[in-house]
């Protein structure tokens, strides 16, 4: 638009100066005694020289008057950024104290832009003041720039405080102002499976998927643990078709989870399709096979003979003839057949099939062939004892592990019993580190602080596999 004006300007003087050229004349000036007689263009440059000497003056003048007042606006701006990049190393350093005080400091200087707006919020939470704290996040809220960094910090504060209804509603606006970013989705994903919203964590882990904000394997699998939460809430409501269907998407989805494909042959039974549930338990013991599928196949097969409940088993093992499982599966039959010879060689199978040593359960059942078998000796001694003394130092079984805290629990569930993390227990022997006491997290899930903390000391907040 410049170029415009200035090409417009010098056409006016070329114009200009070509009908003076064409009509030259003179000027007589006479004031007391001077007199001037010039032509027309002499008088049309002096007057240009004239004017422009005049504007150099002015904006001299100008730039004289304004000069002070720049420089102590720089000077503000100077002072207020060192203020700022000061406060920004006390939060990094965890003094909370400095960090207000500097941020005070910035806003006395800067104003309240966002940036700090964003750190005085930051320095009062971390000072313990929350009223101070939700002033500058709500402020922010007014600010294009900040509204998102304004949001964050109110839902951190509404979850440290039990209000997971508000925290929803500010996570459901902070998704909208960056739909493409992965923080917001995993803090409104997780409030949203804290309060139970199993059709609403569905819908925002769809569109997460769609925007390829997570790994597909990752969302395949939530999208199975979600599916199974609806499949319970469906029969709770009397819903028992949608139940099954929900049920069986969900052991399609997640196949390393055992209780998924018992809850769907359990549903199944219950529809007396036996026949259906068999099949979902020998596709399931396939890839994960677990006592709980050994038990519902044993009710399976509840009117199987004693002496024939061994080869059920054994055409369950069939299915994964390498797992140890499966023979512990067809050694429990045998015991219960009193086959001692197939209980031992199976148990041997299965012992041979561990990494080391053998579990505390196989030490047990070991102990229980040998007290069956021989049950004339006397109590504490013989090989029964020696099996029992060796499942007191034996490795522990294979258990329900938090992958997140390390927690275990016997069963499974959605939500880990000790840092609330969302589909992160696994089916698996705990390392010997997780057989300490496992640090139990916070139960709140507030986004992580504007300033990266070291580790051990920023609040957890975001469900991982």
């Amino acid at each position: 638009m410049r170029r415009i004006a200035a090409f417009v300007t010098l056409a006016v003087l070329v114009v200009a100066a070509a009908i003076v050229a064409d009509h030259p004349g003179t000027i007589d000036i006479t004031w007391q005694d001077w007199e001037i007689d010039t032509s027309v263009g002499v008088l049309i440059a002096v007057l240009a020289l004239l004017v422009l000497a005049l504007w150099g003056l002015q904006s001299l003048i100008t730039a004289a008057i304004r000069l002070p007042r720049r420089y102590r606006r720089n000077r503000r701006r100077r002072l207020g950024d060192l203020a700022l990049t000061r406060g920004m190393v006390a939060l990094a350093a965890g003094d909370a104290v400095a960090a207000r005080r500097q941020a005070n400091r910035a806003e006395t200087l800067l104003g309240a832009t966002p940036l700090v707006l964003m750190l005085a919020g930051e320095a009062a939470e971390r000072d313990g003041d929350e009223a101070a704290a939700r002033q500058r996040y709500t402020a922010l809220l007014d600010e294009k720039d900040g509204a998102f960094i304004g949001l964050r910090g109110l839902i951190g504060q509404a979850v440290r405080a039990g209000d997971d209804e508000v925290a929803l509603r500010l996570a459901a606006r902070a998704r909208e102002l960056r739909p493409n970013a992965a923080a917001p989705f995993e803090t409104l994903f997780a409030l949203q499976i804290r309060a139970g919203h199993w059709e609403a964590a569905r819908e925002t882990l769809s569109a997460a998927s769609r925007r390829r904000l997570l790994p597909a394997a990752r969302a395949e699998h939530h999208r199975g643990v979600i599916l199974y939460e609806l499949s319970l809430a469906a029969e709770r409501d009397g819903e028992r078709r949608r139940a099954v269907s929900l049920a069986a998407s969900a052991q399609n989805l997640a196949t390393d989870l055992a209780v998924l494909a018992a809850r769907h042959a359990r549903l199944l039974i219950a529809e007396g399709r036996q026949r259906a549930a068999r099949h979902v338990v020998e596709q399931a013991w396939r890839s994960s096979p677990h006592p709980d599928l050994a038990l519902l196949w044993g009710e399976l097969g509840g009117g199987v003979p004693v002496l024939e409940l061994v080869g059920w088993f054994e055409k369950l093992a069939l299915h994964n003839p390498a797992s140890p499982e499966s023979a512990i599966a067809v050694a429990e039959a045998a015991l219960a057949a009193q086959l001692w010879g197939e209980a031992r060689r199976h148990l041997g199978q299965a012992i041979a099939a561990m990494p080391g040593e053998p579990s505390r359960r196989l030490c047990l059942l070991m102990a229980r062939l040998e007290d069956s078998e021989h049950p004339g000796e006397r109590p504490g001694q013989g090989r029964a004892r020696e099996w029992f003394d060796r499942a007191l130092t034996a490795p522990p079984d294979p258990t329900y592990v938090c992958a997140r805290c390390g927690g275990e629990s016997a069963e499974w569930r959605a939500l880990c019993g000790k840092c609330h993390a969302f589909d992160t227990l696994n089916w698996r022997m705990p390392t010997p580190s997780e057989l300490t006491t496992a640090p139990v997290l916070p139960n709140a899930m507030p986004p992580a602080p504007l300033l990266p903390m070291p580790d051990g000391l920023a609040s957890a907040g975001q469900s991982a596999r």
